[in-house]
């Protein structure tokens, strides 16, 4: 099954709710309000348009996620793989570091990653 879409605003509302959940719909307008500036009308707006693209699901007032937030950033680091760097990861990570000094840790974690990868 493929991760649903989650834009911006709604990724900073997940956010709050992977923080939180499961979490009452009216705990959520506070949490949403105090943190983002929204509106309750914004917010239930979102859980509405989550709901529906099988993000978040809300049930005797209580909101839960259906998603992961690895999910959704796997999905996200797909996406821009895919859209930017033509599905090449090399050139997603030379872009990536490119601008970046990285920590001996750093560099040490990748290859970590790698090593790893190439063991499976």
């Amino acid at each position: 099954m493929q991760t649903p879409k989650v834009f911006e605003s709604e990724y900073r509302f997940c956010l709050i709710l992977w923080a939180h959940e499961p979490v009452k719909s009216t705990e959520l307008v506070h949490l949403c309000k105090e943190q983002l500036g929204w509106s309750k009308a914004t917010t239930y707006t979102v859980i509405k348009r989550l709901s529906e693209r099988g993000v978040v699901k809300s049930e005797d007032a209580v909101v839960r996620s259906l998603v992961s937030k690895d999910e959704v950033q796997r999905a996200q680091i797909d996406e821009l793989v895919e859209k930017t760097f033509e599905g090449s990861l090399p050139a997603f990570v030379a872009a990536f570091t490119q601008k970046r000094d990285l920590s001996k840790e750093d560099v040490a974690a990748l290859r970590s990653l790698i090593d790893a990868y190439e063991e499976d």
